[in-house]
């Protein structure tokens, strides 16, 4: 098979950045990732803080649960999950969800140039298991909830009020990702039947009104698809994902990326990274552990999905053995980073920094195993450009 010869692209600035580049002529559905060497090379032994990092790369503790944030006065929230970085002047933001309900809620820590930590705070509050989102364009935080008949909330990553997008449906949310070409929000459901969906505002840049649709296709894993109205978008009594026939299921909808007329998605039922090529209204698989020959696939339990201006995938492991792990442009799936002593967490919310030197994640209950034993990092290194 022919290789996918679109980069995957980055978020900058926390606004989705697409690159150029078409599906190479006459290519057909690329074969999905299989292992292979590191472009990092590969994991050396645990650091200070138990995380296996390639050669080069350090980590350090940015946040405990429960603990106040070093240069704040802010106590960090239990169950750190999605999250997302934004500019902010020469520093930047990383906005994290809380995955507890009830209480849930989103926080965020704010950096200098130097990557210092010069404060922290709340950005939303009283909110049901928020789990994961996406930046918008325009410099905000969507936060989902993971509960049946769940909201999206729209935060500000600098803080101030947040407002509840009922148009955007209610379902049991996981995360979004912003297209600005076509000018919609990606939405993954987290339903074993769950859907995928996008959000058509009716004006670009207000999330205040719009139209639902859902993803119509067949039951393969490659193939064409459409779009079509959701009738009900508040989902009851008739719940969002059955209102549709044709409307394709996925297994366990998880974290969503877009860059390049592309959208990646995660599902953790079975363990795949799907691949909607917009262009031609296209899907197919771009990882799936049960077609690794021979077992012994690297990136088991797959969960939220970001992406570097590298062209690299990288995914974050609910379970597993605790890694992060990078898939590249010619579809090779590879470790990037392993937590050690924490086989009771998750890893969540990567993000990287505005400058592409920074990846933020967390552990969502850390070495307790418990939501208020959350931990969250920051990895610096030679990523590439």
């Amino acid at each position: 098979m022919e290789r996918r010869s679109f980069l995957r692209g980055a978020v900058i600035g926390g606004t989705a950045a697409a690159f150029g580049g078409t599906l190479m002529q006459g290519a057909a559905y690329a074969a999905p990732a299989q292992p292979g060497p590191s472009p990092y090379g590969p994991l050396g032994a645990a650091d200070a803080n138990g995380i296996m990092l390639p050669s080069g790369f350090t980590s350090r503790v940015i946040a405990r649960s429960g603990q106040t944030v070093s240069g704040s006065s802010y106590t960090w929230h239990n169950a750190p999950d999605g999250g997302a970085c934004f500019a902010d002047g020469t520093g930047w933001i990383y906005v994290s969800n809380s995955e507890i309900n009830p209480g849930g809620g989103a926080s965020a820590v704010k950096f200098n140039s130097s990557g210092t930590v010069t404060g922290a705070y709340r950005i939303l509050s009283n909110t049901r298991q928020n789990c994961a989102g996406g930046a918008t364009p325009w410099n905000t935080w969507l936060s989902c909830e993971e509960v049946s008949l769940g909201y999206v909330y729209e935060t500000n990553p600098w803080g101030g009020t947040a407002t509840r997008r009922d148009a955007m449906g209610r379902f049991k949310h996981e995360a979004a990702a912003a297209d600005p070409v076509r000018q919609v929000i990606y939405l993954t459901e987290d339903e074993s039947n769950g859907c995928f969906y996008r959000f058509i505002p009716t004006t670009w840049g207000n999330l205040s009104s719009g139209t639902l649709q859902v993803m119509v296709a067949g039951t393969g894993t490659s193939g064409s698809f459409t779009w079509q109205n959701v009738p009900d978008p508040d989902g009851s009594p008739t719940a969002t994902r059955s209102q549709v026939s044709g409307s394709k299921k996925f297994n366990g909808g998880e974290g969503c990326h877009y860059a390049n007329n592309t959208v990646w998605f995660t599902t953790k039922g079975d363990n795949r990274v799907w691949q909607l090529n917009l262009s031609n209204s296209t899907y197919e698989l771009a990882y799936d552990d049960s077609l690794v020959p021979g077992g012994g696939a690297p990136l088991t339990g797959v969960d939220n999905i970001t992406g570097a201006s590298s062209g690299d995938l990288y995914v974050a492991e609910d379970g597993g053995n605790m890694e992060i792990c990078i898939i590249t442009p010619d579809d090779v799936v590879a470790p990037f980073l392993r937590i050690t002593g924490q086989s009771g967490s998750e890893i969540t919310g990567p993000a990287f920094s505005p400058n592409g030197q920074r990846l933020y994640f967390s552990s969502q209950r850390g070495t307790s195993g418990s939501s208020s034993g959350g931990i969250t990092y920051e990895v610096t290194g030679p990523f590439r450009a």
